[in-house]
């Protein structure tokens, strides 16, 4: 019998999770059942269950590699020398998530499906800690950012690095609903928004 190659197998892993995010994606996790997520990707129980024990562990992939996609966005934008100021920083973040098609979905799906997981890790384990550990690492990222800003002299004030960094990772994860929600979120609105805030000078009080 032929062995069957790496990438074969590379190959049909991909095509169980990207069958399986379009059934997330469309019905929900909790009313897509494995004959479902079957019928999506045109294989048989046994060739699926080879590579994934259940529907859970396909969703822990999912999640794993969904949120890969968000943290990369987020550590690539925070690599950039010198760093680029905050509302183009998070708009370059968001135009990394959103451009492309992730898991075959488009753009809108793929942030409905983003919502859909953040909720899931609320109710299970193995999915919540896949998150504590991207979180802590985009913070962690976004923290040495806060450090290259006050170093290159444009940040002033003694503002918590880390007080920064969740405050831009919330507006990115805002986004991202707003996207799920409603649609045309466009990285240009999202810099032009910041931008605008940013030019707020506080009124002295007398």
């Amino acid at each position: 019998m032929a062995r069957v190659s790496q990438e074969h197998l590379d190959a049909r892993r991909r095509q169980i999770l990207d069958g399986a995010a379009r059934c997330f994606a469309r019905n929900g996790f909790h009313a897509t059942s494995m004959q479902d997520v079957l019928k999506e990707v045109g294989l048989s129980a046994g060739a699926v269950y080879r590579y994934f024990s259940g529907k859970e562990d396909i969703i822990a992939a999912i999640t794993e590699e969904t949120f890969a996609v968000i943290r990369g966005a987020f550590e690539d934008a925070a690599r950039m020398t010198p760093p680029p100021t905050p509302d183009a920083l998070l708009g370059r973040v968001l135009a990394g998530v959103l451009s492309g098609q992730v898991h075959g979905l488009e753009r809108r799906t793929f942030a409905a499906l983003v919502v859909q997981l953040w909720s899931e890790t609320l109710r299970d384990g193995r999915l919540a800690v896949l998150l504590d550990e991207g979180y802590a690492t985009m913070r962690a990222a976004w923290a040495k950012l806060v450090d290259a800003y006050r170093s290159a002299g444009v940040l002033e004030g003694d503002v918590s690095g880390d007080d920064v960094a969740r405050t831009m990772i919330a507006a990115a994860q805002g986004f991202l609903v707003q996207e799920a929600l409603f649609g045309d979120v466009r990285p240009e609105m999202v810099e032009n928004g910041l931008r605008g805030l940013m030019s707020i000078t506080p009124q002295k009080i007398s």
